[in-house]
This record gives C-alpha cells, structure tokens and sequence, in this order.
C-alpha cells in the first residue's frame, strides 16, 4: 500500500536534548483539552498505537518503535498515520529478536516521545494487550520527558473478549486469532505500522458490534475493559 511506504519514508527528523522549543511542544500538549469519552464512536477520533521494544519484559524493555493509525469516525484515516524508531543505545541489540536497527530513520527518545504526543493529541489510545504498551510508553516518557503520564488507554483484548463471547470469552486469545477468525491480512506482521494497521480494522468491527449492544463511546469501552479485567481477576 502506498500509504505505508510513504510513512516510513517521510519521517521527520528532530535533533538535540530537551531543548526551549521541546519544553514549548510537551507545554503545548499538556494545555490540550481532553478527549471527551462520552461521545460516539462514530464522531471520536481513536489512536491506534503498536510497539517494538527490545524485549518481551515490560519491567526491562527499552522501546524501540512506535507506529500508530488514527480511526477517526469509525474510519481508518491513512493519512493520519505515525511511525517513528528511537536512537537508542544498541547494548541490548544483539542479544534481542526484536530489536531493529533503523538508524537511518531514528530521533533521539525524547523528540521521538514528542513527536509521537503531537501526532495523537489527547486522543484515547488503543492497543492489544494495553498493559504491555502502555508501561513501556509511560516508562520511556518519565524517563526522557520527565512526565508521568495520564492518557486512557484502551485495550482491544478485554473488549474483544466481553463483545464477542460467542467467538471467544478469553482475553489473551492471541492477536493473530482474531485476524485468522475475521480474515484479515497484514501488510507486514510484527512491523508496528502494519501491526497498528490491523488492530484499527479489528477495532472497527469492534466498534460496529458495541455500537449493536448499546455501548456507543469511548468511555464505555473503558468501562467493558475495567469490568472483564476485574471479573478476570476475581475468578
């Protein structure tokens, strides 16, 4: 898909430390007003976001790429769409599988974090398996913008599983189970575009089957994931 080589080809470049102009960004994000998660799906504009980290352990990961696709009134939105690796030290490269090396395509971590905040806005966030992403995210915006970060994530596992339990009622159903159930195909699996790209095609069926039982917002979704997850838990 031409989409998908153009982003990974026009990535833009951001140079230097935390410079005046960063803190102005990260300034500039912080006064956006917050997504309102009590309007509809289908005039919400959701942010698909995928990772790559240097490990499979959240507690020692670094993160090395972060791809993401805007579905904005249940529409993926190609246009809207954001990749970008960060120059980490390549201690760990060597060792890890998932590791990358991109070095033409790299930003420093914080210009990367930045840059990834400008791209989404305050829009809700939603991954597969949230939790892993998003600690290596907050982990990696404490340690390079100094922020301890509130944004709500929503993660498609546990609204899948609640939503369609006549397909599966378990929330660690691997991804690739779903696509292999609703025939989806992808451009590239495990590059975190492609990867994005997917997740926002389930999270549109999603959407349509919520939307049927009446749980017709973001915050609803949010309320689903809380309620499997502790229905999970006290089991």
């Amino acid at each position: 898909m031409a989409w998908y080589s153009r982003l990974l080809a026009g990535q833009e470049r951001f140079i230097g430390e935390l410079s005046s102009s960063q803190q102005r960004l990260l300034a500039d994000w912080n006064e956006l007003p917050p997504a309102d998660l009590k309007r509809s799906h289908y005039r919400s504009r959701y942010v698909v976001v995928d990772v790559e980290t240097t490990a499979v352990n959240a507690k020692a990961d670094r993160l090395v790429s972060i791809g993401a696709l805007a579905v904005v009134d249940g529409l993926i939105d190609f246009k809207d769409a954001f990749y970008v690796s960060l120059a980490n030290d390549r201690v760990n490269a060597a060792a890890s599988p998932f590791f990358v090396d991109r070095p033409e395509a790299s930003l420093a971590p914080a210009d990367a974090m930045l840059a990834f905040l400008r791209f989404s806005g305050k829009s809700p966030w939603v991954a597969y398996h949230a939790l892993f992403a998003g600690k290596i995210v907050a982990g990696t915006m404490a340690k390079d913008l100094g922020i301890e970060l509130r944004q709500p994530w929503i993660d498609l596992a546990w609204v899948m599983s609640d939503l369609f339990r006549d397909i599966s009622d378990d929330a660690q159903w691997c991804l690739d189970a779903w696509l292999d159930h609703f025939a989806i195909e992808s451009i590239q699996r495990h590059h975190v575009v492609s990867d994005a790209f997917v997740t926002a095609k389930l999270l549109q069926i999603t959407i349509a089957r919520a939307t049927r039982k009446g749980f017709e917002t973001p915050n609803s979704f949010l309320e689903l994931a809380k309620a499997r997850r502790h229905m999970h838990q006290s089991g």
